[in-house]
């Protein structure tokens, strides 16, 4: 059987309890712009753009790791990107959907795209803190960002499988999730691989790769992404991880965040794990200039000033342990809410 294309619409496919064909879709398209929420004008241009005669679609990056650049993205690759999602999490033709998350990025595009090529069952609302309140309809599928599935904590027993990516999961959310009935998995990937290309079950280590995609590292132990289906390049990230075996591996931090303190290499990402639900406030850990050291550890925390209790680095290894708390009243971030390390540190007097 060949592969459905871009311009296919799975005949399951609903959006808000109407079977709708690609002409619907482009109607309603055009009543969103015209008419539409603020939150709906994006939805009108993108289903426009979906079903329009080329071949790909043009998307920002994020910014996390550099100046936001714009990228074309193959129609087809996204297509196969919502078939190996749909392997992955077992999803079948009228399974019921939320989509809550921003069409202006990639994330809140594939979930449309899944929903056509896919035929899911699916509900669109705004894409606020609070997707789920006075909801009480059972999902199957359900994608959200950190502070969405935090605020729906008690609304997720009604749903039967969740992905959570934008940022990372911090600890204590996960444990949170990990009681709940809710199949939740922590997403991995970027725009370049067409939303996430890896997922890691909520009490698991392990990212586990979708379909289609194969792994390796390079000489600094950097992610190497194989995955034809999707991107004909091979992609090159600067995330340190640890291979378990030619699916799966474990996510370490970021190569560029390394701090060479005295010789020793400590990775923020995981000194933060350790930090995590143990301070009430947004935080990260970055190296500063030091003569002695080279760079020092600091720890730098958004707000005002406020007395820090010893007993938070509880757990922390002796080269892991701060040297210096440093206050910031505002971090930097990129437009999807990830904090610009680099752009934060640079506040620093």
């Amino acid at each position: 059987m060949n592969s459905p294309t871009y311009h296919n619409v799975h005949n399951s496919f609903k959006l808000d309890g109407f079977h709708l064909d690609r002409e619907d879709l482009c109607r309603v398209a055009y009543s969103f712009i015209k008419e539409g929420e603020d939150f709906e004008k994006p939805v009108g241009h993108f289903l426009l753009d979906w079903f329009d005669d080329r071949e790909y679609i043009e998307m920002k990056t994020s910014g996390t790791t550099g100046k936001p650049k714009t990228i074309r993205v193959d129609k087809q690759a996204m297509v196969n990107s919502a078939l190996a999602t749909g392997d992955f999490f077992d999803l079948t033709p009228g399974n019921k959907a939320l989509q809550c998350l921003p069409v202006k990025y990639i994330a809140g595009k594939m979930m449309f795209v899944r929903g056509f090529i896919l035929g899911l069952d699916m509900d669109f609302v705004a894409p606020n803190s609070t997707p789920l309140y006075n909801n009480d309809t059972n999902y199957d599928f359900v994608a959200m960002v950190p502070l969405q599935a935090q605020n729906s904590l008690k609304q997720l027993k009604n749903v039967r499988k969740m992905i959570v990516g934008g940022v990372a999961l911090n600890k204590a959310l996960e444990k949170q999730l990990s009681k709940l009935p809710v199949d939740a998995y922590e997403t991995y990937g970027m725009t370049e691989t067409i939303t996430h290309i890896a997922a890691r079950k909520v009490g698991e280590k392990a990212f586990t790769v979708l379909p289609g995609v194969t792994i390796s590292y390079d000489e600094h132990n950097c992610l190497v992404i194989h995955a034809p289906r999707i991107s004909q390049e091979i992609i090159k990230t600067n995330d340190i991880v640890e291979l378990v075996n030619e699916n799966q591996f474990i996510f370490m931090g970021r190569y560029d965040n390394i701090v060479n303190s005295g010789g020793i290499k400590l990775i923020p990402e995981q000194i933060e794990q350790k930090l995590s639900g143990k301070i009430n406030a947004r935080f990260f850990v970055t190296g500063q200039p030091d003569e002695k050291l080279g760079e020092k550890l600091v720890l730098v925390i958004e707000g005002e000033n406020q007395p820090i209790d010893a007993a938070i680095y509880d757990g922390l290894d002796k080269y892991e342990k701060p040297k210096e708390v440093i206050f910031l009243k505002k971090f930097v971030d990129t437009e999807t809410g990830k904090i610009m390390r680099k752009e934060t540190a640079k506040e620093i007097g």
